[in-house]
């Protein structure tokens, strides 16, 4: 909510008007393995047959849990132009 800007009085839906928000000790975050097997995502190259199905294991022991946040957090913001300019201002820390 914060990233989007909705808790200002002067939110509009086509300017980027959100506060910069920061995640402090990701990697202290508590995930179970059965619910790390269960999360999946997706990355697609542009080519045919370049989609790739990445577990959420995986992702934590290659780039670690704050991989696992930004992309939970991409996610979760509307598909728009301003996802970028939310996501710039997301800041995670270990």
């Amino acid at each position: 909510m914060s990233l989007m800007g909705k808790t200002k009085p002067t939110f509009e839906r086509n300017v980027y008007s959100g506060l910069p928000v920061k995640v402090i000790n990701a990697s202290k975050l508590r995930i179970t393995a059965k619910k790390l097997a269960e999360i999946q995502h997706s990355r697609y190259s542009g080519i045919p047959g370049g989609l790739r199905v990445m577990k959420a294991s995986e992702t934590a022991e290659k780039k670690g849990m704050r991989e696992l946040v930004r992309l939970a957090t991409f996610q979760m913001l509307p598909d728009n132009k301003l996802r970028r300019t939310m996501m710039k201002n997301l800041k995670i820390e270990d």
